[in-house]
């Protein structure tokens, strides 16, 4: 197999074009079997292959500088700088990230996987490299088209135009961000790679430059001068050259000579420039090209589950699940209910709301800003909005959702997914941060469902509120309740003797009730609550934690500035507590960044499940017995 002998990009160097064509097809092969296996993103690297070789045959990396936005399309990239023989291990624990990483390479200088940055960095980069004097080092950033919709890319090209950094950007444009791009930009690349004119004008120079006698090499080699004439006859308003940015394209994003040879000519501007090429997504696997809504971006490999009689069982319902048909039961009830979402339709769950009510509906693209703000607008003129983005997607509008939303104490509604540890994504897709995010902003009302049954009870709270409210939930699949709670009340799920008291909120309440279970086998009766609404807390459940004699709160967010600490300071604050506050344990997840693996075995090595709940509490016992002996 040629990929076996390709161990540093300059090897790729070495090969013959029906080689590199071969090995294409070897590097399909590999991402295709190990990420059915594994699970990760599929389409956005079947589309990039070529892309990724053409790039490392004309730039030398490491030491020039490639960088991948949203490393969604990075597979490729891993596999040809030495990662092949690891690369079984995709986003299992301690093996390959599922995106660029640091510690794995040089050849990788970023690793944050939120869209619309690379540009950013490739402008401080060049910036520091020409400080430096380390002018013949190239800066490459490879950006896809739905990046582009993220108001960051456009401030840093913005930037890059105006101070005249010499950054190659390689706009990979396949229509597609996570689901097709939204975006007028996006429309207008469409309409310059299909437009016949364009192409046929174009072609029929080349051939005509060719054809001179004598002069058609160096002829042709002006080509570009030409075309970039026909190309403001005949396409819209070359919105990057207005910009600054010297336009080349389009380009077959399949074609490896070609775009080598463009790649080669981009280098040599002086001056920012980006290459246009045109890829598709899912290129070479039939059940991605098929795939209308996201050509497999990403690929969910889910573990079989079978009963005691072998028969495989119906999946679990999630919490998205329960969301997408609660959103439906009050879009029918209220007219002024709209869901906005950034490029994520799909994985939040509001592809049957798009399909029911497509004038409600709003996907912005990759712009949470936008969409925060959007939606504040929308409630300032009598509508009720709902926001659903991944939990580690809201720290980018936290600003938005401070000052846009809660100080103007607008009724907009944000449907935190992926909350908690996540898994296999990585510290980048943690939704640990929400928690204290949410808890800062004034006047935010903070539900956290503990069941799918829990979704509908709080959505319907939440949209009857005059201000904003916050709804987080993970993604693993959610527990079935024999009974909910009530309004904006926190709901008692077990009463012990007065000795410890649990605070639990949302899924961490399962590991509540087992630790509750483990405790009563060495003889420590716990009382647990579902804590339900962690802002304003319930003052009934403050009122009876605080007559326990231990509190130990447990949440699946930051421990620093998270619930539990929001619930301790209401506790002090309380106007009937007729003593202090008794002894207190924050069980969370630390201030560090952690890395991909199952979502279950993470939290047991924090802690965090039934036998490491009961543990902290034995630990916390003790040593209030021993303060109480020394006394």
């Amino acid at each position: 197999m040629l990929l076996d002998d390709i161990h540093q990009p300059a090897d790729l160097r070495l090969l013959s074009e029906d080689q590199l064509a071969a090995l294409a097809e070897e590097i399909r092969d590999v991402i295709v079997r190990t990420v059915t296996t594994t699970g990760g993103h599929l389409g956005s690297n079947l589309g990039a292959v070529e892309l990724t070789l053409a790039v490392h045959r004309a730039f030398d990396s490491p030491r020039d500088v490639v960088l991948w936005d949203t490393g969604h399309q990075a597979y490729v990239h891993k596999l040809v700088t030495g990662r092949l023989d690891r690369f079984a291990d995709l986003r299992q624990a301690g093996g390959l990230s599922g995106y660029p990483c640091r510690a794995e390479s040089a050849h990788d200088w970023i690793e944050n996987s939120h869209a619309s940055t690379a540009l950013s960095y490739a402008h401080g980069i060049a910036a520091a490299l020409r400080l430096r004097g380390e002018l013949d080092r190239r800066v490459v950033a490879v950006v896809g088209d739905g990046s582009l919709t993220g108001g960051m890319a456009f401030e840093a090209l913005n930037n890059l135009g105006h101070s005249g950094s010499r950054v190659i950007v390689v706009l990979n444009d396949n229509g597609r961000s996570y689901a097709p791009t939204v975006s007028k930009l996006s429309g207008h690349l469409a309409h310059l790679r299909l437009n016949p004119s364009y192409v046929q004008a174009r072609e029929r120079v080349r051939d005509l430059l060719r054809g001179i006698p004598g002069l058609g090499e160096v002829a042709y080699s002006g080509v570009h001068g030409v075309t970039s004439a026909l190309r403001e006859v005949v396409t819209p308003h070359q919105f990057f050259e207005a910009l600054g940015i010297r336009y080349a394209g389009p380009f077959d994003g399949h074609d490896i000579a070609s775009m080598e040879q463009a790649l080669a000519h981009a280098a040599e501007w002086d001056g920012p420039i980006l290459v246009h090429v045109i890829t598709h997504k899912g290129r070479g696997y039939a059940p991605a090209e098929d795939d209308d809504v996201q050509r497999l971006h990403d690929l969910k490999v889910q573990p079989k589950v079978s009963n005691a009689s072998g028969i495989a069982s119906v999946a679990p319902l999630s919490y998205t699940d329960a969301f997408t048909r609660a959103i439906l039961d009050e879009a029918a009830q209220r007219p002024e209910l709209v869901a906005i979402t950034a490029a994520m339709p799909g994985p939040t769950g509001l592809l049957p709301f798009q399909s029911a009510y497509p004038d409600r509906f709003f996907d912005v693209g990759i712009a949470e800003q936008h969409a925060v703000t959007a939606a504040a607008g929308m409630a300032m003129a009598g509508l009720r909005p709902v926001v659903a983005v991944y939990s580690t997607f809201f720290s980018r509008a936290f600003d938005q959702a401070n000052l846009d939303v809660g100080l103007h104490r607008l009724p907009v509604v944000f449907v935190l997914d992926r909350a908690g540890i996540t898994g296999d994504d990585g510290p980048s897709h943690h939704g640990v941060l929400d928690m204290a995010l949410a808890l800062g902003i004034p006047g935010m009302t903070v539900f956290s469902p503990s069941s799918a049954e829990e979704v509908p009870v709080m959505l319907h709270q939440a949209l009857s509120l005059p201000g904003p409210s916050a709804i987080r939930f993970p993604k693993t699949p959610a527990p079935q309740a024999d009974a909910v709670g009530h309004e904006m009340r926190a709901r008692t799920v077990r009463r012990g003797d007065g000795s410890v008291c649990l605070l639990a909120v949302g899924k961490l309440v399962r590991a509540a009730v087992d630790a509750a279970e483990e405790l009563a086998g060495q003889g420590i009766d716990a009382t647990v609550w579902d804590v339900r609404v962690v802002s304003p807390p319930d003052p009934a459940m403050l009122a009876d934690a605080a007559r326990h004699a231990l509190v130990v709160t447990v949440e699946d967010g930051l421990r620093v500035g998270g619930a539990g600490s929001h619930l301790v300071a209401a506790m002090a604050e309380l106007d009937d507590l007729t003593g202090p506050v008794p002894p207190v344990r924050l069980l969370g997840v630390p201030r560090r960044y952690l890395a991909q693996g199952k979502p279950d075995r993470i939290l047991a090595d924090l802690g965090l499940d039934g036998t490491g709940i009961a543990a902290a509490v034995v630990r916390a016992r003790a040593v209030e017995q021993e303060r109480a002996s020394s006394h």
